[in-house]
């Protein structure tokens, strides 16, 4: 997951332009939020923000949260029998 926080705020024209985030608009900023599957997705995004003279401010990866409990390995915690 990546958060990319660029200058600005995005109306409903540009928030379009990003469809496939998940997007907040703040004071001065907007944020994307993002899951990508590796770097040339998110050089991507990267490379869109750009095309669209937009000012990147941060750029960071966050960690996703973990699954919920009970739905990993069926085996683990299993006595062996």
């Amino acid at each position: 997951m990546y958060v990319i926080i660029f200058e600005g705020r995005a109306g409903s024209v540009l928030r379009a332009e990003f469809d496939d985030c998940e997007v907040s608009v703040g004071h001065d900023t907007t944020t994307l939020r993002v899951r990508l599957p590796n770097q040339q997705a998110l050089r991507g995004i990267v490379e869109r923000m750009v095309g669209l003279g937009l000012r990147l401010i941060e750029l960071r990866r966050v960690a996703v949260p973990s699954a919920a409990p009970g739905t990993g390995n069926a085996d683990q915690g299993s006595p062996a029998g």
